[in-house]
């Protein structure tokens, strides 16, 4: 038996009114925290009848200068049209993709609950089921903000439409409500805008693909930046239907081969810019708030130079329609800010076909020898070259383990000796460059030209050596990129559009101010001087280009240029730059079918690009676009550049002024990477008597005589007799290089 304390005291009436006191104000405490929660969610909580009275406000978007480009919402385009009359088919093409157990659930789906939970613990993504009732309320009642408050009112607001409405007025409210993109707003509005007609007339074709569009309007739209989705889109909607036993698989099948003709889209100013931008604010406000949110935003583009672009490129493309040219594109920019002054996506938007609605500047095409800088510049930087470096042009195949031989050639179809880099690169010589690159190794290439911008290349083991000719696909949005880190003396400036958003009450949600040189920093720049002096040396290039080409910008002598085309001439480019400006122009067409033999670096995207750089120019030198920077903007010289004698002939330091053997040129040098001393090399070598070049393994022995020769040794170890004709059999490369 336990014992009894007896001298426990009773406790006082002090100490049970302290507990009692905190008792109370515990409960107090959650009651206030509860009615603070309460009054947090339900402060200004919209009611549900509010449904009727939600008033969209158009976005717009302006350029640099104020000037109106594009109004994404330019009227009310909402017609109320009974559920009645509104066809089965789109119906049921929107349960089926957007919620299939609209009619048996209470408003929320669980299944879609526990997938936005899953998201959200997961991925970070804070998301909330997303049946029709919801995405009513968030559309018309919320705003789009990824909040646990919004989610929570959402869940309230949901339910007590669920409670006042019908299932067929929900979506009757739904269907006459919902964005569609563009100006449309409900079933009737989409339906006149994309086929101009009434929704009560459309087929099963038009209705999936409507439905379809519900998910990302931006993103699926047929007058969007890519029209291709959108039948992408209508065909998983048809297959949902066909799961839900809506229609059978022969409808569906039929409703996907059916040819759609769509209305006339009015599109805007700048067409593949604008719609670019919109697609950028869709993903980051969502479609809703650009659709009728009254954004306000200042672009970065040049309204006056992009009907200026719009109409080179029309212009130039209509010319060349006897050289098989079908489109152009061209995008400029200011390459120490990365912003956009004009982007020509095709030669015409409003064209009948669906071509003009590509924009090439996203699009993946091979930049043919435009692409040789970058791998010059990466040899530069690792001292394995210099300016005056002689390189073998001689016939050459490269052989690799597991892989064909690769012999490259010439676009001139010709061979041309020991050439030095400055010329290799100004003349675009491709044997060359494809020994420069063995010297860099493929992957090494990839590495640094992905640092630069290029995000489209893949695997190295997926790519050879013709990689430096164009045999890897780019888009001219990357190629702007990375050019401007030869512009920017080693620094990469990401493109960007925008300069300002905000709402129609003036409210400003972003601002992005154009900041010059702040960028990662790429390359020295004393590489980028060499590669800018080289391209704008028109006696480097003279001997394949001339002395009067396109690439010849009057009134800018500094302006640092260079084509590319590839073999099969499906790709024709020329891209330019100063510290100012930088354009990038291409022609082809869309389908890859190949353009003429008259289509070269001499033509078809150059007259295009010095058309258009000099206008961008002439601006930029008054100070348009930077009033602290005028005038001619040269390459500046580094203190680590120095200018130095050599030999024409080895690229060598003479070692004397007047040797016989070695007539000199001026050639730029960095300080740590400067050829050594030496004139000509003269040694034995057996030569074909007959052919008087270098013997080849099918020289007859009775016709190999031995004779002494000023020779030079490229890079790759290449031996090469001055005096002597070109062999005609290849020198055999192993790659990789050992």
């Amino acid at each position: 038996m336990a014992k009894i304390n007896k001298k426990a005291k009773p406790k006082s009436l002090l100490f049970r009114l302290k507990l009692f006191n905190k008792k109370k104000l515990f409960i107090l405490g959650i009651i206030s925290s509860i009615f603070i929660a309460l009054f947090w969610i339900f402060w200004q909580l919209p009611l549900s009848t509010d449904l009727e009275n939600n008033e969209p406000v158009s976005t717009k978007l302006f350029d640099r200068n104020g000037k109106l480009i594009y109004e994404i919402y330019e009227e009310k385009r909402r017609s109320p049209i009974p559920l009645k009359d509104i066809p089965k088919f789109v119906k049921e093409a929107t349960i089926a993709i957007e919620d299939k157990d609209f009619y048996s659930h209470h408003g929320v789906s669980v299944t879609g609950m526990i997938r936005a939970l899953r998201n959200t613990l997961f991925q970070g993504n804070l998301q909330g089921g997303s049946t029709l009732t919801q995405q009513l309320v968030k559309n018309s009642l919320l705003t789009p903000e990824r909040t646990v408050r919004r989610k929570i009112r959402e869940l309230i607001l949901t339910f007590a439409v669920e409670a006042r409405y019908s299932k067929d007025q929900i979506l009757e409210s739904y269907l006459n409500e919902i964005p569609y993109g563009s100006t449309a707003y409900g079933i009737e509005a989409a339906s006149e805008l994309y086929f101009g007609k009434s929704a009560k007339d459309l087929d099963l074709a038009q209705s999936s693909l409507l439905a379809g569009l519900l998910q990302s309007p931006t993103q699926y739209s047929p007058f969007g930046t890519h029209p291709e989705l959108a039948k992408e889109r209508q065909t998983q909607v048809l297959d949902r239907m066909v799961e839900e036993k809506y229609i059978t698989k022969d409808e569906a099948q039929k409703a996907k081969d059916e040819e759609l003709h769509f209305a006339e889209a009015k599109a805007p100013q700048a067409p593949h810019f604008a719609l670019w931008v919109k697609e950028l604010l869709a993903q980051k406000y969502g479609d809703a708030v650009v659709e009728k949110g009254g954004l306000r935003v200042t672009t970065t583009l040049d309204l006056d130079l992009q009907k200026f672009a719009e109409d080179t490129v029309a212009t130039e493309v209509a010319r060349l329609k006897n050289q098989k040219v079908g489109n152009g594109a061209a995008l400029i920019t200011i390459p120490k800010t990365g912003e956009i002054l004009a982007m020509v996506g095709s030669k015409d938007y409003f064209a009948k076909d669906t071509d003009g609605k590509v924009n090439i500047i996203f699009a993946k095409r091979q930049p043919g020898s435009s692409i040789k800088p970058l791998n010059y510049a990466l040899a530069l930087k690792d001292h394995k070259i210099t300016l005056a470096s002689p390189l073998a042009d001689v016939p050459t195949c490269f052989n690799e383990i597991g892989q064909e031989s690769y012999c490259p050639v010439n676009y001139d179809e010709k061979f041309h000796g020991i050439v030095q880099t400055r010329f290799a690169l100004g003349n675009s010589y491709n044997i060359p460059a494809v020994r420069v690159l063995a010297l860099n190794g493929v992957e090494n290439f990839i590495n640094f030209a992905k640092s630069t911008g290029i995000t489209t290349f893949t695997d190295p083991k997926n790519y050879g050596l013709s990689l430096t000719l164009g045999g890897g696909e780019v888009m001219p949005y990357d190629m702007a990129t990375a050019f401007s880190v030869f512009a920017n003396q080693g620094i990469k400036e990401p493109l960007f559009p925008i300069l300002k958003v905000e709402d129609w009450k003036g409210n400003v949600l972003e601002e992005n101010k154009p900041k010059q040189l702040e960028g990662d920093r790429i390359l020295n720049p004393d590489i980028t001087f060499l590669i800018s002096h080289t391209l704008l040396d028109n006696n480097a290039r003279v001997a394949a280009f001339g002395d009067s080409s396109y690439l010849i910008v009057p009134g800018h002598p500094e302006v640092s240029v260079k084509t590319g085309t590839t073999n099969d001439r499906r790709d024709n480019w020329t891209i330019g730059y100063t510290s100012q400006i930088l354009a990038v122009t291409w022609v082809g067409n869309n389908d890859y079918t190949p353009m003429s033999g008259a289509v070269s670096g001499v033509s078809g995207a150059s007259p295009i690009w010095n058309r258009i750089i000099k206008q961008a120019l002439d601006k930029a030198e008054k100070g348009y676009y930077d009033p602290n920077d005028k005038g001619h903007s040269w390459p500046k010289q580094p203190e680590d550049v120095i200018g130095l004698n050599v030999c024409a002939t080895t690229g060598n330091v003479p070692q004397d002024k007047d040797h016989p053997d070695c007539p000199t040129r001026f050639e730029y040098f960095q300080k740590d990477n400067i050829p050594s001393q030496g004139s000509t090399l003269k040694q034995d070598i057996q030569i074909d008597k007959t052919l008087q070049t270098l013997t080849s393994s099918k020289t007859p022995p009775d016709q190999i005589i031995t004779e002494n020769h000023p020779v030079i040794y490229d890079p790759l170890k290449t031996l090469v007799c001055l005096n002597c004709n070109l062999p005609t059999e290849p020198v055999i490369i192993n790659y990789p290089i050992r």
